[in-house]
């Protein structure tokens, strides 16, 4: 299993905008910590508002921040919503499973059973286990304490 870019840039998103609470951050800027494309972050950026994890101020001197504590943004959730298929093999998907093994094959059950696994470890998982290392993470990126 491989996330999507746009899932990383979701995450690495918030990662850095919990790095810097009390502060507005700009797409740019974000875009400069992580050498990523500005037209992939905007997009991520308008879902993680939409979404309500990102509060988004325009205008001169706006930017974004986290719209609540970090304990409250659900990795899973952040994961669930970002990712558009968890269907691993064709025969997730009883509409369009075409797959002759079907009936018989005990690999799609096992499948199912990883993909679950991974989500138990992903969905207790908040944003604040992941800036747990804000010291390190903020040297990575340079960024100044907070």
């Amino acid at each position: 299993m491989r996330l999507t870019a746009f899932t990383d840039y979701a995450l690495r998103t918030l990662i850095y905008l919990g790095l810097n609470p009390g502060r507005l951050a700009t797409i740019d800027e974000i875009c400069d910590a992580y050498d990523i494309p500005r037209n992939h972050l905007s997009k991520v950026v308008h879902l993680l508002g939409s979404s309500g994890w990102v509060q988004t101020v325009r205008g001169k001197g706006g930017g974004l921040r986290l719209a609540m504590p970090p304990a409250q943004i659900p990795v899973g959730q952040v994961v669930r919503l970002t990712e558009s298929d968890f269907e691993m093999v064709e025969c997730f998907n009883g509409a369009t499973n075409r797959c002759v093994l079907s009936p018989a094959c005990r690999l799609k059950s096992a499948l199912k059973q990883a993909t679950d696994a991974w989500f138990a470890v992903l969905d207790p998982l908040t944003l604040a286990d992941v800036l747990g290392n804000a010291a390190g993470l903020r040297q990575q990126l340079q960024i100044a304490p907070a």
